[in-house]
């Protein structure tokens, strides 16, 4: 077989085109955001919100609700019971975070064990991205699209809160509300990768393609373009290795992802190991040099 083989043959099945598609879309808009959450300092929020969402899911299939809604409204009460649990009581953020999303979590999974289904719900977990419908691909591609044009508007003052929310808060900007549209956009990005990953993987599409991106150039406006370019790569080559190793393509969707930012860890010409290392050794051979060389007004 040769390699043009390789590239056209799963092209010939629908679902496997759905899903190249899905995944895509879904890469594009978790690495967008996830630029954000990595310069924030907001990779554990993303993972409370990625699973917190679960529950919320679920109701809203129970009571035929768009995904999104409940999506977002147990985002939003995520957030909100951590801040409560964090400012009236002496559980530090981080313990409240894993308070919070692991008893949302194990809701949305107690949840799943008792509704009744024609469906197997557990795909919420887990990701079922060769089964995605057209109808499903197309509440994806509206609910990335809404995800893009929002932080694409709103970039500079999410940028500027990022940076400096004291400033922000200068200039006439709200912090809280610019915090609060951001963790509006995580909920309905996390039900956008639900299909492809699961909710249990959510967060590595949230925080591999920004910490990547970041190892890369010291810019945010390139973060933009290099966290969704590596991440669409990635995630491609995660689905034709599925399909060919026959094995889980989300699993594999993160897999490549984690092995791309291992390549870029190691080998950034910039911030890679390797060249943090070349930069000692140069250091080290310029201060043997000046040490080996005489004083010109002692030596006189």
């Amino acid at each position: 077989m040769n390699p043009l083989d390789w590239i056209l043959e799963p092209l010939g099945y629908d679902f496997m085109v759905r899903a190249l598609v899905t995944t895509s879309i879904a890469a594009f808009v978790c690495a967008l955001l996830s630029c954000w959450l990595v310069l924030i300092g907001w990779s554990l929020m993303g993972d409370a919100v990625s699973h917190a969402v679960l529950p919320g899911v679920v109701l809203a299939y129970i009571v035929s609700a768009p995904f999104a809604l409940g999506a977002v409204v147990f985002g939003i009460l995520a957030v909100g019971l951590i801040g409560i649990v964090r400012d009236r009581s002496r559980i530090k953020e981080d313990a409240a975070i894993g308070i919070v999303f692991t008893t949302l979590f194990a809701l949305g999974l107690a949840l799943i064990s008792v509704t009744p289904s024609q469906t197997d719900l557990t795909h919420i977990v887990f990701g079922n991205v060769l089964g995605v419908s057209p109808a499903e691909l197309a509440q994806i591609a509206g609910l990335a699209a809404i995800v893009l044009i929002v932080v694409l508007v709103k970039r500079r003052d999410l940028t500027l809160f990022a940076f400096d929310p004291t400033h922000a808060f200068a200039i006439g900007l709200s912090p809280r509300l610019l915090g609060a549209l951001l963790l509006g956009m995580l909920a309905l990005t996390a039900v956008v990768a639900l299909q492809v990953v699961g909710v249990v993987l959510v967060v590595a599409l949230l925080i591999i393609p920004g910490a990547t991106a970041s190892l890369l150039t010291d810019r945010f406006g390139r973060m933009l373009v290099i966290a969704p370019a590596l991440a669409v790569t990635a995630s491609v080559v995660g689905i034709y290795l599925s399909y060919w190793w026959d094995a889980s393509p989300g699993a594999l969707v993160v897999v490549t992802q984690g092995a791309l930012f291992a390549i870029v860890f190691l080998a950034s010409p910039r911030h890679g190991v390797f060249a943090a290392r070349l930069a000692a050794a140069r250091r080290a051979r310029r201060a043997g040099v000046s040490a080996r060389t005489p004083d010109i007004s002692e030596a006189s």
